[in-house]
């Protein structure tokens, strides 16, 4: 069955995760902590099916204060297919050198900030000039994506760079290139997909290793609880509160 194909190259990539990327996920982790800790932010963004480890991080059930996700709407809502905000559209604009620059000015970000950029090949403009600014603005920049599989690709920025070439840290995603991973017969293109699958393994890696760093510094999570276990009575205050916590500390963003 295709079905234990492409589970089992699901587990193949999750398995190379964690032989390669923990010590580097270590690290991030520790940026990251760092300026939680101070009360700022890490900042989230990526495009297209990048955005959803991005909406898988913060706000849901487990995550906790201190991911500021930047979702622009017409990089990551194309499931129109055709139409307005089709799929065309879309590959257009990620591409588009200066749009980056455009959806950074929409914020304010502090030098104690973190940039966290999720890009299967680190090579489109768009992440390239959100990288670009938030380095200029002191910002540290961590990328997560098929880092070791980009090598001799060819960046669409005139920087001259890839995502990865710019970024401070990475974490390899140890996807493949192509992403689609099970061979269909009598077809050229391949199916099943696992950068999503590799991209949210590596967030809750990471965003459970920065928890635990700064549980160990004794600082107070504000966690999204769920709230739908029967006989919690204290779940919707905490959810409030973790809320209110986000509301006065993105009031500066």
């Amino acid at each position: 069955m295709l079905a234990k194909q492409w589970l089992d190259n699901a587990r193949n990539v999750m398995d190379k995760i964690e032989s390669t990327q923990m010590e580097n996920i270590k690290k991030v982790a520790v940026i990251m902590a760092d300026s939680i800790e101070k009360g700022k932010w890490v900042h989230t963004f990526g495009c297209g099916h990048a955005t959803l480890p991005i909406e898988e991080m913060y706000p849901r059930i487990g995550g906790f204060v201190g991911f500021h996700p930047i979702v622009e709407l017409p990089l990551t809502f194309f499931t129109n297919i055709t139409g307005q905000m089709g799929v065309d559209q879309f590959i257009f604009l990620e591409r588009v050198e200066g749009y980056g620059r455009e959806i950074m000015k929409g914020h304010n970000f502090d030098k104690e900030d973190t940039m966290w950029l999720f890009s299967h090949t680190g090579v489109n403009a768009v992440n390239i000039d959100i990288a670009l600014e938030a380095k200029e603005k002191g910002m540290k920049v961590i990328v997560f994506g098929s880092a070791a599989e980009a090598r001799g690709k060819t960046t669409k920025h005139s920087c001259g760079k890839t995502l990865f070439e710019l970024a401070d840290l990475v974490v390899d995603s140890c996807a493949p290139s192509e992403d689609a991973s099970v061979h269909l017969k009598n077809h050229i293109d391949k199916i099943g997909p696992v950068s999503t699958m590799a991209f949210v393994t590596t967030v809750w890696m990471t965003v459970t290793t920065v928890a635990e760093i700064l549980a160990d510094r004794g600082v107070k999570l504000h966690i999204h609880p769920s709230h739908n276990i029967p006989g919690d009575s204290t779940s919707k205050q905490r959810l409030a509160d973790a809320l209110k916590e986000y509301k006065r500390r993105v009031a500066s963003v």
